[in-house]
């Protein structure tokens, strides 16, 4: 859908939209005096360095420096392109994205840029692909023993179609040769989008063929649908077992599941999700039942999938085999999912006898005995202790030592609140001391680096300083009406300084978080972000004052340099007479 996305759509938007109550909904914020505070969902840490301000619908992190509006947040936490951002909001409010054409050829935040357009290029030829990997085990000469495969495996017609399973046939280039060849005709285009996506892959000497051949395909989707990579997988023992796709431009494994999309679909509210290993893991427990299971795509579960979950469940049980390995992969899940828990979330883990997985034990249990097995997972906190113990000697003080130095770490990277006030209650029960006792082991963050201390002493340039208050102030260009036009006066950053205020000039009501939307995708966007997140430590009542003196400042350093500037030229070459006129003019303000 090519067009504009028109700027006062997107300002209604945000002005729907308050900021805190959307990140809340995503990350749990406390009130901390005007602002709102969280530990910042973008970067490990112990203490809430995420400040939220409710006044000018803007976020900022003093700890990763990361800042934005609700746009940017959306962008961020839900990995989302702009265009994606808006229509996600829209849909909050059951609105239609309306465009508008322009010839105007400038490079906007609003436009389909290159990489947008080509992103929508491999969604639609995904789909393309996936469409005649399912058409291939109707049609396929091998496509009875594949179907017989799938059979054996238990699974029916009705869930192959939902999940959209499909084959890809035993030959090196009939993906190739569907898509690449128009009309007889080789498209190279067409080639390196099948390259780019991971559905080709090119050797050491340069050919190109199929990634995929003989196995059984299971399309991967976002949690919007759009078929991203595949998983396919072998009718037989022969190795490797799983051959996924790579990471590509649209596919990132760490931070997608595989069966989310389909979970949502099935389960309209989310009770709970239980995370499993493979594919057919997932199908198998939906044919019998159990429509709430995804895979990692991986080993074990990353913090960003965890992330993904916990915004549409408060519980996530974890399945592993229950051999090393199976251990082993939980315990990289566990380390991964602390600084993602806060009150109301659990993690459980459940461990499968050897040689049995998900897929075997629901054909062998049943649905409802199977799910009395998810019900007796272990609790995150009994696994982690447990864990922990096993590796000391709780009988000597050097063991209950080491036990500390393992678990502190760990129970001081989740969110403040009642569960991590249990889980240093458990500890200090191991370690035969009281909470209070524990408390002076761990150490509070310092609020800021001396590097980060000096970064906020050192203001800038005074147009800056200016430029930094009307972001954050819109209302401020109001007392630029009776002064001239800052754009004239020669010293860096004024120009921008001019166009912030006429923006102001042209929708009085525009707060800070449309403001910075006007200039997303622009050169200054990123300067603009950081001067946002300034703090200027200027009380309210003193505000407009303190900006009018910052712009008096501003004009009478422009006198001064053009002064020095004319003197110069005297000495040098002489002034034209309207020059001297000026500088006449210059020398009796001066006195």
């Amino acid at each position: 859908m090519a067009g504009l996305i028109p700027q006062q759509f997107i300002d209604d938007l945000i002005a729907r939209t308050d900021i805190v109550d959307l990140i809340d909904s995503r990350v749990k914020l406390k009130k901390a005096g005007k602002s709102y505070v969280a530990c910042c969902p973008f970067h490990g840490e112990k203490n809430p360095s995420f400040h939220v301000s409710q006044e000018k619908q803007f976020y900022h992190c003093f700890g990763c420096g990361v800042s934005g509006n609700v746009i940017s947040f959306l962008m961020e936490y839900d990995r989302l392109d702009f265009v994606d951002t808006i229509e996600e909001l829209a849909g909050m409010y059951n609105l239609e994205v309306p465009r508008e054409q322009s010839n105007d050829n400038k490079k906007t935040a609003q436009q389909y840029s290159i990489e947008k357009q080509q992103k929508l290029d491999y969604y639609e030829l995904m789909d393309q692909v996936s469409a005649f990997y399912r058409q291939q085990l109707k049609t396929n000469t091998n496509s009875e023993e594949v179907i017989q495969y799938l059979k054996k495996r238990g699974l029916s017609g009705n869930v192959a179609k939902t999940f959209g399973i499909g084959y890809s046939p035993d030959d090196w280039q009939v993906v190739k040769d569907k898509f690449t060849k128009n009309g007889g005709k080789f498209d190279p285009q067409r080639e390196t989008q099948l390259l780019d996506t991971g559905v080709l892959i090119k050797n050491e000497k340069g050919r190109v063929y199929d990634r995929f051949r003989h196995r059984v395909m299971f399309p991967i989707r976002d949690r919007r649908g759009r078929v991203i990579g595949f998983g396919g997988r072998v009718l037989d023992d022969s190795t490797p077992k799983y051959l996924n796709s790579p990471e590509t431009p649209i596919f990132s494994k760490g931070q997608e599941l595989y069966g989310f999309f389909e979970a949502k679909q099935a389960n309209r509210d989310l009770k709970r999700l239980l995370v499993v290993e493979g594919y057919m893991d997932v199908v198998a427990l939906a044919q019998h039942g159990v429509s709430w299971s995804v895979a990692s795509l991986g080993t074990s579960t990353t913090s960003e999938q965890i992330q993904l979950m916990f915004r549409n469940t408060s519980e996530i049980i974890c399945c592993y085999d229950g051999d090393r390995a199976g251990r082993e992969a939980a315990w990289r899940t566990l380390q991964n999912s602390l600084p993602q828990l806060q009150d109301g979330r659990q993690i459980k883990f459940m461990f499968l006898p050897d040689g049995e997985d998900p897929d075997s034990m629901i054909r062998k249990l049943g649905e409802e005995d199977f799910v009395a097995l998810v019900d007796q997972a272990v609790p995150l906190s009994q696994f982690m202790f447990e864990n922990l113990i096993s590796q000391v000697e709780m009988d000597s003080e050097d063991g209950r030592s080491k036990l500390a130095n393992l678990a502190l770490p760990m129970v001081n990277s989740i969110s403040d609140g009642v569960f991590k006030q249990m889980m240093k209650d458990k500890l200090a029960k191991y370690l035969g001391l009281d909470s209070q006792s524990l408390d002076r082991f761990i150490t509070p963050e310092k609020p800021s680096t001396k590097k980060q201390q000096q970064k906020k002493s050192n203001r800038g340039s005074i147009v800056r300083q200016a430029i930094g208050l009307l972001v954050q102030h819109p209302n401020l260009a109001n007392a630029l009406k009776d002064m001239p036009p800052l754009d004239q006066i020669n010293m860096r950053g004024t120009e921008l300084l001019q166009q912030l205020a006429d923006q102001v000039h042209e929708q009085p009501t525009i707060n800070a978080a449309q403001l910075l939307e006007r200039w997303r995708g622009q050169p200054e966007y990123d300067s603009l972000l950081k001067l946002a997140s300034w703090q200027h430590d200027v009380d309210d009542e003193h505000l407009q004052s303190h900006f009018i003196d910052t712009i008096l400042k501003i004009i009478n350093k422009h006198l001064e340099l053009r002064l020095e500037q004319l003197s110069h030229k005297d000495r040098v070459e002489g002034l034209t007479s309207k020059e001297r006129q000026e500088y006449a003019q210059l020398i009796t303000n001066e006195r």
